[in-house]
């Protein structure tokens, strides 16, 4: 007892000081020292909320038909679903990665968005796209070439968007349905893109600056377009959502939402 008295008195003698001192200072100080105090405090919370606000959001997009639906249920569930039609609407949910569901430890789930590829339906990505963590955009290695040009364009229209560029948000150009022998490659694929997404740069740039929607351009002027070049990373990938052969979609959803 008579050790915690002491403590009682000693405890009250600091507090008496520190009011004395608070009193003696003089009010310039004194509100310097307060502004010091608001600002480190507002600036540890601002991290704290930056930190734990870090988007988890993963944006599936590309023409209709490509896969994506079945990529989609294959990250949620492990299966294809038994193949997909089209949709209409976006499928979107948060969850663990179903190849990360039997770790242990504390997994982060992401939140996917399965955005329709019809082109009435495409302001429906402008909604999702300044949330996103990282952009999938499927392309279907079996049907590339009769859709190469409208590919091409749909991607150059997304990596020209400014909230795309601004946040230089993750690009994965997967080419999907590689499992059957007809595919192309994903090196076939990724030249003949930057060959006609090239084209779109030249006819794009010579239109008046009026009529340009986007706000910032890609690549560099006088030379070949290449996706090395953008403003964000952008990556080649192949899958196979049917068989679920979708390992480098699933480490490049991993490292774009890691803290």
């Amino acid at each position: 007892m008579d050790e915690l008295e002491q403590w009682k008195i000693q405890l009250q003698q600091w507090s008496y000081q520190g009011a004395e001192w608070f009193h003696q200072m003089p009010e310039t100080q004194l509100y310097a020292a307060i502004a010091v105090v608001i600002i480190t405090t507002f600036l540890l919370l601002s991290i704290r909320f930056f930190k734990r606000t870090k988007s988890n959001t993963i944006v599936l997009t590309g023409l209709s038909g490509s896969g994506k639906t079945t990529l989609f249920y294959q990250l949620r569930d492990g299966s294809s679903h038994l193949g997909t039609v089209t949709s209409m609407d976006p499928n979107e949910g948060t969850f663990v990665l179903h190849s990360g569901m039997t770790k242990k430890g504390k997994i982060k789930p992401v939140h996917v968005v399965d955005v329709p590829g019809h082109s009435r339906l495409r302001p429906k990505l402008d909604e999702f796209l300044p949330l996103a963590a990282g952009i999938v955009f499927v392309v279907d290695a079996l049907e590339f070439l009769p859709n190469c040009r409208a590919d091409s364009e749909y991607l150059y229209d997304i990596l020209t968007k400014s909230s795309v560029v601004k946040k230089k948000i993750p690009v994965l150009v997967l080419c999907n349905k590689t499992d059957k022998v007809t595919a192309h490659t994903k090196e076939f694929i990724k030249k003949q893109l930057e060959k006609e997404i090239e084209k779109f740069r030249a006819s794009r740039s010579a239109i008046s600056a009026a009529d340009v929607v986007n706000e910032f351009t890609l690549g560099v002027p006088g030379e070949a377009f290449a996706f090395s070049l953008c403003h964000n990373k952008v990556t080649v990938a192949d899958a196979s959502g049917l068989t679920g052969e979708i390992a480098q979609l699933e480490e490049f959803i991993r490292e774009s939402v890691k803290p």
